[in-house]
Order: structure tokens, then C-alpha cells, then sequence
């Protein structure tokens, strides 16, 4: 090897470098086999057995070397010795000039020699920084770490380590706590170094190599010992850099997964939430009880405009996130190699969906039936003022009939007078017989009362049997009546014979008789008085019938003021949401500019709200005045509503959508360009039959038969990522745990930050395994159960 070469030939040309080699050597030498309880006095003495020296080699390279002769001869130590050398060829080192019976004679220069190439070996060659290995590789991890020093140039590895700053500068670039750098003076070398020397042995585990003295006053110290010293430097912070990389890995790790974690529970509480409103709100909408009075219902109609304006907007809302938070989730679990999240049982967006949809068809039907309840007690309403307004006509018709009926004024009535109440009977039967159809139309008001279940039905059926009773009664009383007249007529025709043959007798009081037969005749004649009342009746129909006709006007207004606003509502909602769709499927420019461009369609469309808060308030005068149809438009507030709610979420899908875009551009390093092109590809995806069946199980692995944009990068890029893998995190943990198969929380609590060292430790699971201490734990499982292998 040409640095063996150089070592003997520097060796000899200054002998003040074997006294520095000796110490250097023999303090690396001790600071390995302390590990295994013991050390060297003399470093050509010690190793001429070769026993300490096999051991030394088992301690730096963690290998097991062949069992060593026991024996104390001096072919057993040559023995020993080759096999320690031997295990050193093993390692790719060409030993130049070293034999084992040169150590065995012990001799100082060949041992040194040997010493130096198992530095080389096992401290120095695997040292690697920014492609540059070895002894380069050591010197600019050197000139990286001390570059931001003042009084430090580090050049190589003997004259620029005389001062003692670069030591210094390299302890306070990791431990600033333990130098104060600001206090050393380049002036007092000797100091410098014994404060490096002190620190490092007290604070650093790295043990006192060179002596201060001998550096600061040789002009070139010895470059094999400063590297010696030095790589020890390197191995003790580049292990705590590696625990520290190992550790920052493992938390950004764990910052992802208790991310994805968070918005994991922020979903299942969002859907749990959102499933026992709908489940609560179902019941409320199936409940078809109607209320008996109109009011009672009008409350009904106000509390369920409550319900569709105050309660369930902020549950569409919720909808909308949380289908915008899941594939948010599903987006960043499947950029960081996560499997999909699974929700629990009942609560998959298809199910919130399928609720989602159950309790619309339910409040349909719910609105549906509220507006059948107000017509019919409408109806009912209607049908009740006007059963109450025949039956108190009637009533008021038949009010004395009876008494009328029964008297028995005949009895002593003249033949004149008799036929006279014949003629008024006759009259009377004919106004009875016209009132039958009146006393019908009462009967099956009441009927149609009963079945539309108004709620005073008995006190109708009451009134209307009495009604009814009372017309029996009167049939009888009239016919009872009529029969009692024919007989008097009978009797009186006999008796006004006689009268007539008397008469031709007394002629002058037959004249009088007739003349007080027209008078009791007229007194009876008095049927206008109930056309003069019938008379006052027309002008209260007139005034009801044009208080009517200002209703219906003042409704017809209603109808067209609502019909002018949803016409121009209608269209707009349609319009936004095409153009909507558009965008989704078209959208060019930067992500940052279709975001952009979606916050201000989103912003037009929010702005555009109170449009839609005056029409409801329209709808609602329309069904506070009992309106329910309008030929005036095709756009009902139901379909209205139905459309912003669509609208609503279809941006905040697409906004979503560009979301998930950024995340994804920005954890694969996509560009502008590569995006448009995937674009370009999504919107001509075209394949062979065999191949476009492969790539469809790809990206739509549940046949939904649709492929979303998001599903199309992922495919593209999915090989390209550069992301944490569990075997990562296992090596990262390895590290922190010291090589060992298991971590205690101690080191957890020591190598990571408090909240991340504590979620380990309440999802790692113990480790199974012998003769390890109490609460290892298992961290290999937890790193599977990370990426999905297994579970938490």
C-alpha cells in the first residue's frame, strides 16, 4: 500500500513521529479493547502474542476470528498473529512489508505499521462525504464542520491542528455547550489543545492521544496520529449526526402518521356526528301525525322551514368536508405509502351517502305530506264554515215550523179559511220539498267532514242527526197536517152547503162573511219579509266575494314575484354548475391559478347566497298564504335547493380536488409540465384492450367505473416517489437502539422529542425475547404496523 510506504519512509525521516505514533496508537488501541475489560501497557510488547491483538479485531469489527493457539511457544504466537493478519487480507487490505514474525520479535516500526492499517481499515476507509472517502473524505467533513470558525483553516492533518482550534471549533460545532469558542485565543495553542484533549476524554468518551507539548513544538506533527485522533472525532458526532438523522426520520415519520391519525378521528367523529343527526332527524320526518287545527299545522310547515334554512345547510356542509377530508387523507396515505383508510363499520362515505340520501327521500315525503295535511284541513276548514252556514240556515228555516205544524187553527177556521191554509200548506209543502236537496247537501258535508277526519266531527254528526231528526218530523207533521185540512175541508164543503142554501136566505151576511174571509186571507199573505232578508244577503256575498278576488290577486302577485326571481335563479345555479364542470374537466394554467380561479367562482357563488335567501323568504309568504302551485315557472324551491346544495358541493369537490393535486406535485416533484401532460394523457387515455384492463385494476380497484384525475397521477408517478419505507424506519430505530433488536423507553425518551417518544411508547407492543430488560419493546413491529403490515 502506498501509505504503508509513506509511513516507513516518514517514519524514518523523523523519529520524534514514532514517540506520537506509540501514544496515539496505543491510547485507539485501548480505547476499543476496554470494551472487552482489558488493555495494552506496550504496544510492541503486547501484541506479540497475538492474542490482544485477534480481540482487538473482534472489537472493531464485531466478527468472530478463528479460535487462537493456546499454546506459549513461539510458533503459537506466529500462529496467532497470521490469523490476525490473515483476518485483515480478509478485508481487502494488501499488507506491505508487515509478517507476523516481525510482531512477534516486537518490532516497534513494523507494529506501528500494523496498527496504522487497521485504523485505515475499520476508522478511516469507511468514512464517505459527498462522494469523497477515506482520508479526503475525513478532511472535508473537517473543513465542512469548522468552516464557519474564525481562526480555522483546516488544510490537512498536521500543521492546521498545531493551534488546537479546529479541535475546539469541531467540539463546539456539535457540543457548543461544552467550549466557549469565543474565549480561545489562537495565541495560546497550548491551551487550545489540552481543552479539546480534557473535553473529549470527559465529555466525549474519546481518550487523550497526543500530548500538547509535542504538537506545538514539532514543525509538521505526525499525520497518521492527528488522523487517528481525529477520526475518532468523526465517528463520535457522526454517530450522534446519525442517531440525529435516524431521529429526525423517525419524527417526520410519526408526524405523518399522527397527522394521518388526527384526520382519521376527525373523520369518524364527523361521521358519527353526522350519521346521529341524520338518525335523530329521520324519526322527527317519518312522524305523519297531523294536528286538527290550521295553525298547529302552519307551525309544523314553520318548524320544518327551520329545519331545511337553519339546521340542515350546516349538515351539507359537514357532508362536503367530510367527503373532502377523506380524500384529502386518502391522497396523503397514498403519497407517504400508507395503506387506504378504512373507516370503521357503518361509517364509509357510501354509507354516510346512502343515509344521506335515505333522509332526503323521507323529507320529500315529509313536505310532501305537510302540504296534504294544509290543504286538507283547508278543505276541511272550508268545509266546516260552510256545513256551519247551511245548518244555521236551515236551522234558522225550520225555526217554529213544528209549532206551526201542530197548531190547530183549522178547528174553527171557514171553508174559505181552511182552503185558504190548503193553499199556504201547499205552498209550504213545496218550500219543504225544495229544502230536501239543502238537508242532503248538510248530510254530506258532514259525511265528507268524517272522512277527512275533522277533528269536530262528533259535534257535526250531532247537529247534522238533529238536522235530519228534525226533518223527519217535520214530514210527519206536514203530512199529519195536510190530512187534518182535507178532512176539515170535507166536514166544511157540507157544512157551506148548508151555508149556501142558508145563504140564498141571508145574502147580506154571506157578503159580509166573504168580505172577512179575504181579510183573514190577507193577514196570512206575509211570505216577503224572507225575500226582504234574502235581499240584505246579496251585498255580504258581494263583499265576501270581492275580498276574494283581492286574496286571489294579492296571491297571484306572490306567484309572480317568486316566478320572476327563480327564473333568473334557476338558470344561474345551471349555468354555474356546467361551468363548474367544465373547469373540473379543462382546467389549464398553474395549479396556483386554477386555485385561484376556483376561490373566486367559489367566492361569486357564496356572494350569490342572498339571492337565494330572498327567494325562500317569497316561497315562505307563498305557503303562509296557502299558494302551492305556480304556472308561471318550472323552478319549484325544492329543485332550487337541491341545485345550491349540488352546486356547493361540486366546487368544494373540485377545490378539493386541486388540493390534492398540490400534495401530490409537491411530494413527487412533479412540474407544471409533467401535470399537463398526465392532463393531456387523462383526457385521450386510450389503450390496447389487454393493457387498458391492466391499468384499470390500477386505478379503479373497486370498478366504480369511473377514474378520477387523482387516481391518474398516482398511477403515472407511483414508481417515481421517493418516500419513507418501513425498512427505513427499522434501520432508523436500529440506530437509536444501538443496533440492538428491541428499544427501551428510556432511549425513546432520550434520542426522541417527548410527544413523538410517547406515542411510541403507547403503540409499541413488548418485545418477546430472552434475557432482554423490562419494557423492551418491539420496535420492528410498530415500523411494519406504520406502512400497514401489520396492525397498531
Amino acid at each position: 500500500m502506498e501509505q504503508e510506504e509513506d509511513w516507513d519512509r516518514d517514519l524514518l525521516l523523523d523519529p520524534a513521529w514514532e514517540k506520537q505514533q506509540r501514544k496515539t496508537f496505543t491510547a485507539w488501541c485501548n480505547s476499543h479493547l476496554r470494551k472487552a475489560g482489558t488493555q495494552i501497557e506496550n504496544i510492541e510488547e503486547d501484541f506479540r502474542n497475538g492474542l490482544k491483538l485477534m480481540l482487538l479485531l473482534e472489537v472493531i469489527s464485531g466478527e468472530r476470528l478463528p479460535r487462537p493457539d493456546k499454546g506459549k511457544m513461539r510458533f503459537h504466537k506466529i500462529a496467532n498473529v497470521n490469523k490476525a493478519l490473515d483476518f485483515i487480507a480478509s478485508k481487502g487490505v494488501k499488507l506491505v512489508s508487515i509478517g507476523a514474525e516481525e510482531i512477534v520479535d516486537g518490532n516497534l516500526k513494523m507494529t506501528l505499521g500494523m496498527i496504522w492499517t487497521i485504523i485505515l481499515r475499520f476508522a478511516i476507509q469507511d468514512i464517505s462525504v459527498e462522494e469523497t472517502s477515506a482520508k479526503e473524505g475525513l478532511l472535508l467533513w473537517c473543513q465542512r464542520k469548522t468552516a464557519p470558525y474564525r481562526n480555522v483553516n483546516v488544510q490537512n492533518f498536521h500543521t492546521s491542528w498545531k493551534d488546537g482550534l479546529a479541535l475546539c471549533a469541531l467540539i463546539h460545532r456539535h457540543r457548543p455547550d461544552l467550549i466557549d469558542y469565543a474565549k480561545l485565543r489562537k495565541d495560546d495553542p497550548i491551551g487550545n489543545l489540552n481543552t479539546a484533549f480534557e473535553v473529549a476524554e470527559k465529555y466525549l468518551d474519546i481518550p487523550k492521544m497526543l500530548d500538547a507539548e509535542d504538537i506545538v513544538n514539532t514543525p509538521k506533527p505526525d499525520e497518521k496520529a492527528i488522523m487517528t485522533y481525529v477520526s475518532c472525532f468523526y465517528h463520535a458526532f457522526a454517530g450522534a449526526e446519525q442517531a440525529e438523522t435516524a431521529a429526525n426520520r423517525i419524527c417526520k415519520v410519526l408526524a405523518v402518521n399522527q397527522e394521518n391519525e388526527k384526520l382519521m378521528e376527525e373523520y369518524e367523529k364527523l361521521a358519527s356526528e353526522l350519521l346521529e343527526w341524520i338518525r335523530r332527524t329521520i324519526p322527527w320526518l317519518e312522524n305523519r301525525v297531523g294536528e286538527h287545527s290550521m295553525s298547529a299545522m302552519q307551525r309544523k310547515l314553520e318548524d320544518f322551514r327551520d329545519y331545511r334554512r337553519l339546521h340542515k345547510p350546516p349538515r351539507v356542509q359537514e357532508k362536503c368536508q367530510l367527503e373532502i377530508n377523506f380524500n384529502t387523507l386518502q391522497t396523503k396515505l397514498r403519497l407517504s405509502h400508507r395503506p387506504a383508510f378504512m373507516p370503521s363499520e357503518g361509517k364509509l362515505v357510501s354509507d354516510i351517502a346512502n343515509a344521506w340520501r335515505g333522509l332526503e327521500q323521507v323529507e320529500k315525503g315529509y313536505e310532501d305530506w305537510l302540504l296534504s295535511e294544509i290543504r286538507r284541513l283547508q278543505r276541511l276548514q272550508h268545509l266546516a264554515e260552510k256545513f256551519q252556514q247551511k245548518a244555521s240556515l236551515h236551522e234558522a228555516w225550520t225555526r217554529g215550523k213544528e209549532e206551526v205544524l201542530n197548531q190547530r187553527d183549522y178547528e174553527s177556521a171557514s171553508l174559505q179559511e181552511v182552503r185558504a191554509l190548503i193553499r199556504r200548506h201547499e205552498a209550504f209543502e213545496s218550500d219543504l220539498a225544495a229544502h230536501q236537496d239543502r238537508v242532503e247537501h248538510i248530510a254530506a258535508l258532514a259525511q265528507e267532514l268524517n272522512e277527512l277526519d275533522y277533528q269536530e266531527a262528533a259535534s257535526v254528526n250531532s247537529r247534522c242527526q238533529a238536522i235530519c231528526d228534525q226533518w223527519d218530523n217535520l214530514g210527519t207533521l206536514t203530512q199529519k197536517r195536510r190530512d187534518a185540512l182535507e178532512r176539515m175541508e170535507k166536514l166544511l164543503e157540507t157544512i157551506d152547503q148548508l151555508q149556501l142554501e142558508f145563504a140564498r136566505r141571508a145574502a147580506p151576511f154571506n157578503n159580509w162573511l166573504d168580505g172577512a174571509v179575504e181579510d183573514l186571507q190577507d193577514v196570512w199573505l206575509v211570505h216577503s219579509v224572507e225575500e226582504t232578508q234574502v235581499r240584505k244577503l246579496v251585498p255580504r256575498r258581494d263583499q265576501m266575494l270581492q275580498e276574494e278576488l283581492a286574496r286571489q290577486q294579492a296571491n297571484e302577485r306572490l306567484r309572480r314575484q317568486f316566478a320572476a326571481q327563480a327564473n333568473a335563479i334557476g338558470p344561474w345555479v345551471q349555468g354555474k354548475m356546467e361551468e363548474v364542470g367544465r373547469l373540473a374537466v379543462g382546467m389549464a394554467g398553474s395549479l396556483e391559478e386554477q386555485m385561484a380561479g376556483l376561490r373566486q367562482q367559489e367566492q361569486n357563488i357564496i356572494n350569490y347566497k342572498n339571492n337565494i335567501d330572498r327567494l325562500e323568504g317569497d316561497h315562505q309568504l307563498l305557503q303562509e298564504s296557502l299558494v302551492f302551485d305556480n304556472k308561471h315557472t318550472v323552478y319549484g324551491m325544492e329543485h332550487i335547493r337541491v341545485g345550491w346544495e349540488q352546486l356547493l358541493t361540486s366546487i368544494a369537490r373540485t377545490i378539493n380536488e386541486v388540493e390534492n393535486q398540490v400534495l401530490t406535485r409537491d411530494a413527487k416533484g412533479l412540474s407544471q409540465d409533467q401535470l399537463n401532460e398526465f392532463r393531456a394523457s387523462f383526457n385521450h387515455f386510450d389503450r390496447g384492450e389487454v393493457e387498458f384492463a391492466r391499468i384499470m385494476t390500477i386505478v379503479d380497484p373497486n370498478a366504480a367505473g369511473v377514474v378520477t384525475f387523482q387516481a391518474f397521477i398516482d398511477f403515472m408517478t407511483r414508481e417515481t416517489a421517493e418516500t419513507d419505507t418501513a425498512e427505513q424506519v427499522v434501520a432508523s430505530f436500529k440506530i437509536l437502539a444501538g443496533d440492538k433488536t428491541y428499544i427501551t423507553p428510556e432511549e425513546l425518551r432520550r434520542e426522541l422529542p417527548a410527544e413523538q417518544a410517547e406515542y411510541c411508547i403507547r403503540r409499541m407492543t413488548p418485545y418477546k425475547g430472552s434475557g432482554v430488560p423490562a419494557g423492551a419493546l418491539d420496535y420492528m413491529a410498530f415500523s411494519s404496523a406504520l406502512y400497514g403490515e401489520s396492525d397498531l
